[in-house]
């Protein structure tokens, strides 16, 4: 995979070693994102959710190619890839922040309050 050895170390919870296998799985697992939900898919893939996204987030096809772990293993200077994680993180959000408002993602909210996820 391309960023996550190097996202794994960005977290003082994370050793060296550790890594997930898929951006999102990092991303929602990483302290501070606790209250992010899984984004199913397909929900992400469909181009009518993203309406208007491109023009919000800097470098969004690569951003999005992250989140949806198809970037390529191309070599980029680390400052294309602190801004291309920190477009994707934004853009997971956005994603997000539309997502939970459907039926499907209610539902993923209201589990995490069942749980207890939010605080009790």
């Amino acid at each position: 995979m391309f960023l996550f050895p190097i996202v794994g170390e960005l977290s003082s919870t994370d050793s060296d070693s550790e890594c997930c296998k898929y951006w999102v799985e990092w991303f929602t697992c990483t302290e501070g994102n606790e209250y992010f939900c899984d984004v199913d898919e397909d929900y992400i893939l469909d181009r009518f959710n993203l309406t208007n996204l491109p023009q919000e987030v800097p470098h969004y096809h690569k951003a999005m190619e992250l989140i949806t772990d198809q970037i390529d293993e191309k070599p980029m200077s680390e400052e294309l890839r602190e801004q291309v994680e920190r477009s994707a993180k934004h853009l997971y959000g956005l994603i997000h922040a539309r997502y939970i408002i459907t039926a499907r993602g209610l539902v993923k909210m209201l589990d995490k309050y069942k749980r207890g996820d939010f605080g009790r």
